[in-house]
């Protein structure tokens, strides 16, 4: 998850449209989605025995492109000027008498329908806020940042000023218009800075508690809880009997590393915290023999040895020197990692695993930025989440000489993780997007070079996926808003939740982003599930 940047211009999901007749795919030649060398690696095991046959209908992929129009019929003055204030703003055919019932508590995520400087615009795109209201007459927040809050009748508006390093002037601002759906409620939502107009857009609100006719947990059931006190913790890596949890820095919090002993799974103890200044933007972790690997946004790759695992010590980090270099996430497989390096992946041999040698670097897709946000490897392939530049497989059996195979494209995408499986001789993968309308595309990679959508998945539009494990026939995710959801994916055309877990509750403390709730997860192969939940931090789950 790339939490510096909150919103992005991801795009409407639309219908999608069935094409094409039944496909007889024959035999694979693609990789076996088998377990990686290392204990505790995560990826799925071939299937031997499929309840599906591999035929499929392909699935046509409109992408996220899709205007909603107007959600609110709030306008914006022409001579309001650029001050994010009531002056803004025109209520005029806002129907304020129904903002009587709209809700005056929780937490809301807007979805915002941006336009261009002329109210009457063009559509641009759609994107996500979130607006926490207090009750009892408390602060209230606009993305995690604590709000003015003025009013004018009923109508509410809500705003954020921030002094940035160059001494300008940000402000957020959301005013509410009506409530047609009570408690639900529509408005509009500016940008501003140095009191200059950025951005204009209509929204409309969706309090973010459980989903409707769920309760808690179905099929899953939670061993332990345990608090992590460094910033928004977000992945956990499992190994030799102990937990490593990196955070990030989020909302006025530093992040860092903290080490639980979960020799007792129901009662964890945290044995170390590993802070370090001017460094602690730390969103992922893997480990190798007596190597983990941690993520840092400030100086790639930190190596620590874990020879005493309740200990680690620092060695030093990868792949050296002293400048910036911005590593988000890591995977391992065999004797390989593979780190997301500023715009490229970086492969290392780490058959030393405390002595890694850097062997390449894989910059995905020339035609388009390249944003590596995540990947994983599975014998010679390597499948690339490129964030706005698709999904990409390549070829990595010669390091110094790795080939694009190819691509998968579609309007408005971020994509964003990934799990990969053998199902009935095919080779499918099951892709993630980040942002608003995003959601779960399940994909015949067997030929990469023509890759084929097969299937989908969707829970709420306005919350997505974040990261995924596939294990046998099972897809476990964690889904920020939606905790933990289980699919069973045997038949990959028609994934089925069979079981949930909701991490998320409203109450929290250090709610109030677009990305946020269950986050990281894991599954070592000891009978248990460790997640990473924003705010409650690490939680160890088990199947009933």
């Amino acid at each position: 998850m790339n939490w510096k940047y909150l919103t992005r211009a991801s795009l409407l999901g639309c219908i999608l449209t069935l094409l094409g007749c039944h496909t007889s795919p024959g035999n694979s030649d693609g990789p076996d989605a088998s377990t990686g060398t290392d204990a505790g690696t995560d990826a799925s095991t071939p299937d031997t025995d499929s309840e599906w046959d591999g035929g499929y209908v392909p699935l046509e992929e409109n992408g996220n492109s899709f205007d909603p129009g107007r959600l609110s019929p709030c306008r914006f003055a022409a001579s309001g000027g650029g001050g994010c204030d009531f002056n803004t703003f025109d209520l005029s055919a806002c129907d304020q008498g129904s903002l009587a019932n709209a809700g005056t508590e929780g937490e809301y995520m807007l979805t915002l329908r941006e336009q261009g400087p002329d109210p009457d615009g063009e559509f641009y795109y759609t994107e996500a806020a979130v607006l926490t209201l207090s009750g009892d007459g408390g602060t209230s927040y606009l993305n995690g940042v604590a709000a003015t809050e003025v009013r004018q009748g009923n109508a509410r508006l809500f705003s954020t000023t921030t002094l940035k390093p160059d001494g300008s002037s940000l402000r957020y601002a959301a005013v509410t218009c009506e409530a047609p759906q009570a408690p639900e409620f529509t408005g509009c939502y500016t940008n501003c800075r140095n009191g200059k107009l950025l951005s204009l857009s209509t929204f409309k609100s969706e309090r973010m508690k459980w989903r409707a006719g769920e309760s808690e947990a179905s099929g899953l059931e939670l061993v332990s809880e345990s608090h992590v006190e460094q910033g928004h913790p977000v992945d956990v890596y499992v190994t030799k009997g102990y937990a490593y949890v990196v955070a990030i820095d989020s909302m006025g919090q530093t992040g860092g590393l903290t080490v639980f002993d979960v020799s007792n799974k129901a009662a964890p103890v945290k044995v170390k915290t590993i802070h370090m200044e001017n460094d602690s933007y730390w969103n992922a972790a893997w480990a190798k023999g007596d190597a983990l690997y941690v993520a840092s946004a400030d100086r790639g790759v930190l190596l620590f040895d874990i020879t005493h695992p309740a200990d680690p010590k620092l060695v030093r980090n990868l792949p050296g020197g002293s400048g910036r270099v911005n590593n988000h996430t890591l995977f391992i497989e065999g004797d390989r990692l593979y780190a997301t390096t500023n715009n490229s992946v970086s492969i290392f041999d780490v058959s030393t695993p405390l002595a890694p040698v850097e062997l390449n670097r894989y910059a995905p897709v020339s035609e388009f930025p390249n944003s590596p946000h995540d990947m994983l490897a599975v014998g010679d392939r390597l499948y690339v989440n490129n964030a706005i530049a698709g999904y990409v497989v390549a070829d990595v059996s010669n390091p110094s000489d790795i080939r694009t195979l190819g691509q998968f494209d579609y309007p408005g995408q971020y994509s964003h993780a990934n799990a990969v499986g053998t199902f009935a001789g095919r080779t499918i993968a099951f892709v993630g997007g980040e942002g608003p309308f995003e959601h779960l595309r399940v994909l015949d990679v067997t030929d990469p070079a023509n890759i084929v959508k097969i299937g989908e998945f969707q829970l709420r539009p306005t919350v997505s996926i974040h990261n995924m494990l596939l294990v046998g026939k099972k897809l476990y995710i964690s889904w920020y808003q939606e905790g933990v959801r289980v699919l069973n994916v045997a038949n990959p055309t028609k994934p089925t939740q069979v079981a949930y877990y909701n991490t998320w509750r409203e109450t929290d403390p250090h709610r109030g982003q677009h990305l946020d709730g269950a986050i990281g997860i894991r599954i070592p192969g000891d009978g248990y599930i460790y997640v990473v939940d924003t705010s409650r931090g690490l939680l160890i789950l088990r199947e009933k």
